[in-house]
């Protein structure tokens, strides 16, 4: 009976380590698929932002002109 007990005994700590692989494993693909989520959160912010900031950059522009025209203007005595 206790020849018998040994493999069995084997065969269970080999799936508990394959279960333990396993469970790691997952926890592996978890961590990395939160990591992708927020990068993909970040990406999307940052889309919904791109039209706000093309807008400001124009109008940060535009004043810059503005202000380059009067002092033009003033240098030239006008």
């Amino acid at each position: 009976m206790a020849g018998t007990s040994a493999p069995n005994s084997l065969d269970v700590a080999e799936q508990v380590a394959r279960v333990l692989r396993s469970n790691a494993e997952t926890q592996k693909f978890i961590e990395e698929q939160a990591k992708l989520r927020a990068e993909a959160d970040k990406r999307a912010r940052a889309r919904a932002l791109a039209p706000w900031q093309v807008a400001l950059s124009g109008m940060a522009a535009g004043a810059a002109l503005f202000g380059a025209g009067a002092a033009f203007v003033k240098v030239l005595g006008g």
